[in-house]
């Protein structure tokens, strides 16, 4: 068996256009794929989100669901913080401390209600 050389995670779109706005524009992840109904987008090496939009069973589902974006560091997470507050997106509040597992992170909502986390380890 070969090992894993990388790992998408699917998200789904109504439209994709405002979704390449945050994806693309507002994080400033760099477009590993345009297949044209959907977007791969990188976020480190082998790691990739992919915005889809819907077909056959394929549907906006976001609850229950969390992409976690990982960075080095708490001024790390506080510049990304700053980064999408001037992006004008939909941040879920202030970075914090959440100790019970030992991290500094805050939490946006794509344009279709995924939930992204950006965070570093303590």
């Amino acid at each position: 068996m070969k090992a894993i050389t990388g790992q998408i995670s699917w998200v789904y779109t109504e439209t994709l256009a405002p979704c390449i706005a945050f994806y693309r524009d507002a994080l400033g992840l760099e477009v590993a794929l345009d297949a044209g109904q959907a977007m791969i987008f990188a976020t480190a090496e082998g790691a990739r989100i992919g915005v889809c939009e819907t077909f056959a069973d394929r549907v906006v589902e976001p609850n229950g669901g969390m992409i976690t974006l990982l960075v080095d560091g708490v001024a790390a997470v506080d510049a990304w913080y700053a980064r999408l507050e001037t992006a004008g997106v939909d941040l879920q509040g202030a970075p914090q401390n959440m100790d019970r597992f030992g991290i500094y992170s805050f939490f946006v909502r794509d344009p279709n209600g995924y939930l992204i986390e950006v965070q570093c380890f303590l």
